[in-house]
């Protein structure tokens, strides 16, 4: 044998090696301490559709929102009244403000300057008082009904920014009612410290200390006296010192609690500060916050960069106060209070305070994300199940080894030895897969898994194109191992043009998608990757091994077509004139699904969440038969583990929900009596897919398509790239169109499905377009017409063989996934029939429109790198 094929088994066997220590703690749970510490601790996650997750339902503070915001526009007024120099005082209680002016001038100032352009600000009562002109201000009604209707939005959007940002992949973040909101996620391995970065309101403030009224008032002595007289009773509440000490402070003196770590006593310690009421800087201003470490006490701190106008506004503070103390105040608590020294320029500052290292990230994580309008009140915090149910899985695993033992058994019967080789470098494109996504510390869901089935029929197809390019070897007159390595060499890049086509399009909805479209993504970028390994690299090996021990190797096919010589593009007006037609039904479809009269599911409608309690342990499979039965067709269950309650989701008309529920309880009741069904609560979600994430999908899809015609066009011409562009964009509208004429449920699963036919249709056409270009080079002198009949009926059998085995899985999971696998399975079904449908009637038809009927002029592939 020689070194270099050594070295090449070597390899395989390295990578396996490591492949194995990668999934070792995915498989292996109680695993010895040393292993996790010093080799390898990651596993495999799945997401909330497989495994579950938590289930946190939020209540943001309403009332503290106003409060929030009444607040910023006084101070806003504060500012503005300064500035021309008038004095004034405020006196404010709860949401009403009375704003005390020295003089005539001041008042109408505020009146007619300010107030006029400030609308969200109304002038409750003008009163004289002594010397004094009194005005009450509170927020007006429109400005209450503003924050009513939009704080769970604005809410929601920061939630979801951090908890992109905290590294949850794939989670549910939806609005619950009017004022509440879910947030599902999968695989979090620390809760506690995940509610911290949701829960955290992070208001970041800079205020002067008041170190006058400190030298003033001895503040130790003083707290001391309140505690011992008893009025102070919880020294913890600071409100309460607050309000007890207000008599003893000046009016714009604020009480506070200084945080620092007791280097001594190695532990916190709490100091009483007083602050100047005044905000100068807020946490609105901040451009980035990252940690980083101060070399003198080896300790994290926050380092925060404001943008352009903040550090304007922050070196106007540092100018104006040298020699003062500037305290960083995050969430009424005190962290630092550094002299300033001199001016700072540059928009930086620290923020210090006795973090730890996941401290300090996640305070940087929700600083970066943006402060909430208004603190969250966790209601709810339950651990869920998968919501694809329990039940639904082991039926997709069980249709999976249907789907996965049929492609492995037909393979092994059509290619005999070349099959079990084939099959071999399958299992270890999937194992190398799965390795890799643990090495990542990737999230598997349903998306994923949908990447991952498109590999593998992206894998099979590949040994099929090498085993068919060997039986076009032997048939014009090659041997033994000389049609073996020739099949190879021309297979490579056909395999290699339809890889690398759906692995830039694959990268595009990586940077450009969100949610599952990345998730999509990631799985079938990594898995074209490893594909490319395993199909090309690792079945080689078996032919070199058997050629340098001189072992004779002779290849038996099966056969299902010898020389076919069909006409195909004499019905390219007919089907032409179909797929139009399906086309418009899809435009009709998509257009109607945008304006939310398609049958759209829950996923983008929303509906009703129903908690439901049982008297005994719920079996999901019995539940979601008798619902279905009942015609309740678009609902999802999860259950709850250990609480005999389950989370049942439907669509629903706010007209009839009472009706709906009453109807659905008494389904449930006379199907399953003796689970004994209690409604708990009842409340309206919204959706997952928000109208950004819309975007997000629509520019990423919309760039795909750009990329796959741009790169189609450097490896052949721009009408090759075009047509593949519009066949692929014409397989997802014909399918849209099937269910949109059925009725079926668009859903998130559907748009799964979508994305999955896109790609094998890609793949499919690339692999065609090749062997045309292929027969133009050969230079026979045949119209265009001619050629690609020829070219097509060449891959017919690879064609029909790769259809096949990707149908074997669809099919499988079509019969035996359960109902609530069963309209992505036929989806799938659907689209890899209409796939290789328009490869051969759409593709080649376009490309000879787009040539006029020329045949064109083109380089061999091996000269184009």
């Amino acid at each position: 044998m020689s070194t270099k094929l050594k070295i090449k088994i070597l390899l395989v066997i390295l990578l396996s090696l490591l492949a194995f220590i990668l999934l070792l703690p995915t498989f292996v749970l109680d695993l010895p301490p040393w292993f996790t510490k010093y080799v390898y601790r990651g596993a495999l996650k799945l997401g909330l559709d497989l495994k579950g997750g938590v289930h946190l339902v939020l209540k943001p503070d309403f009332d503290k929102a106003l409060q929030n915001q009444f607040e910023s526009y006084l101070h806003d007024l504060g500012n503005s009244l300064k500035k021309p120099g008038f004095s004034f005082e405020v006196q404010k209680e709860g949401l009403q403000a009375i704003i005390k002016l020295k003089d005539d001038k001041g008042a109408k100032y505020l009146k007619d300057e300010l107030l006029k352009g400030l609308k969200d600000l109304t002038l409750v009562s003008e009163k004289r008082v002594g010397d004094e002109v009194h005005l009450t201000l509170t927020l007006s009604p429109e400005r209450i009904s503003f924050i009513q209707e939009n704080l769970v939005n604005q809410v929601l959007e920061v939630l979801r920014n951090r908890i992109d940002q905290f590294g949850v992949a794939e989670p549910i973040i939806t609005k619950q009612g009017k004022d509440k909101i879910v947030v599902q996620l999968p695989g979090v391995k620390d809760p506690e410290r995940a509610l911290r970065v949701i829960g955290q309101t992070a208001q970041l403030e800079f205020k002067l200390v008041d170190d006058e009224a400190m030298q003033r008032i001895d503040l130790t002595s003083l707290m001391n006296s309140l505690l011992q007289s008893g009025k102070v009773k919880d020294p913890e509440n600071i409100e309460e010192w607050r309000n007890t000490l207000r008599p003893f402070l000046p009016p714009d003196t604020e009480f506070y609690f200084l945080i620092e770590k007791d280097r001594e006593k190695k532990g916190l310690k709490r100091i009483p500060i007083l602050l100047k009421k005044e905000t100068l800087l807020t946490g609105e201003y901040i451009r980035n916050a990252q940690v980083r470490i101060n070399p003198d006490f080896n300790e994290p701190y926050v380092w925060v960069q404001f943008n352009e106008r903040g550090a304007k506004i922050f070196e106007a503070i540092t100018s104006v106060n040298v020699g003062k103390r500037l305290a960083i105040v995050l969430d009424d608590v005190v962290r630092s209070a550094p002299v300033i020294r001199e001016k700072i320029s540059g928009g930086e500052a620290q923020i210090t305070g006795s973090f730890t290292i996941e401290e300090a990230q996640d305070l940087a994580i929700v600083l970066r994300a943006g402060a909430l309008p208004a603190p969250v009140k966790i209601l709810s915090n339950i651990t869920i199940g998968p919501s694809l149910g329990r039940d639904a899985i082991e039926k997709g695993i069980l249709a999976g080894l249907v789907g996965a033992s049929a492609v492995i058994l037909f393979t092994i019967i059509y290619y005999r030895v070349s099959g079990v080789i084939a099959v071999f470098a399958l299992l270890l494109n999937i194992y190398y897969l799965l390795a890799l996504l643990s090495a990542f510390q990737a999230t598997l869901t349903l998306p994923g898994i949908a990447g991952i089935i498109l590999s593998i029929g992206m894998g099979v197809d590949s040994n099929v194109l090498i085993f068919e390019r060997m039986r076009d070897e032997f048939r014009i007159g090659r041997t033994g191992y000389s049609a073996i390595f020739h099949g190879y060499a021309k297979a490579f890049w056909t395999i290699f043009d339809a890889h690398l086509t759906v692995l830039l399009t694959s990268l595009i909805l990586f940077i450009f998608g969100t949610g599952p479209i990345r998730g999509f993504a990631v799985t079938l970028s990594v898995s074209i990757i490893v594909n490319l390994f395993t199909a090309i690299f690792v079945t080689k090996l078996f032919y070199e091994y058997y050629y340098e021990k001189g072992k004779s190797f002779n290849l038996k096919f099966m056969q299902i077509l010898t020389e076919p010589n069909f006409d195909f593009m004499r019905w390219r007006k007919f089907f032409g004139i179909l797929s139009i037609i399906l086309s418009l039904i899809g435009v009709a479809g998509v257009v109607s699904a945008f304006l939310g009269k398609a049958n759209l599911g829950i996923d983008f409608t929303g509906g009703t969440i129903l908690y439901l309690k049982t008297e005994k342990e719920p079996e999901l499979d019995r539940i979601r038969e008798v619902l279905a039965k009942a015609g309740l067709k678009e609902f999802s269950l999860q259950d709850v583990k250990g609480e005999k309650l389950i989370l049942l989701k439907f669509k629903s008309e706010k007209e009839s929900l009472t009706e709906e529920v009453q109807r659905i309880l008494n389904v449930l009741t006379s199907g399953l009596p003796e689970y004994k069904f209690q409604v708990l609560a009842k409340e309206e979600i919204g959706g997952v897919i928000s109208s950004e994430l819309k975007n997000k999908a629509f520019y990423a899809i919309i760039g795909a398509l750009i990329g796959l015609i741009l790169y189609l066009t450097f490896r052949f011409n721009f009408y090759f790239g075009l047509a593949a562009g519009l066949a692929t964009f014409h397989d997802v509208l014909a399918v849209f169109a099937i269910f949109y004429l059925l009725g079926k449920e668009i859903n998130l699963l559907f748009i799964t499905a979508l994305l999955t036919i896109a790609g094998y249709s890609l793949t499919d056409t690339v692999v065609i377009f090749d062997r045309i270009r292929e027969v133009i080079l050969r230079g026979d002198k045949l119209n265009f017409i001619s050629l690609v009949n020829k070219a097509l009926n060449e891959v017919l059998s690879r064609t029909i063989i790769t259809t096949l085995t990707t149908l074997f899985g669809s099919v499988a999971l079509l019969l035996f996934g359960g109902v609530a696998l069963r309209d992505f399975a036929l989806a799938l079904t659907f689209g890899f029939i209409v796939g290789t449908y328009s490869s051969i009637f759409i593709a080649s038809p376009l490309l000879m429109l787009f040539h006029k009927g020329r045949v064109p002029e083109l380089k061999p592939k091996e000269e184009i790198v």
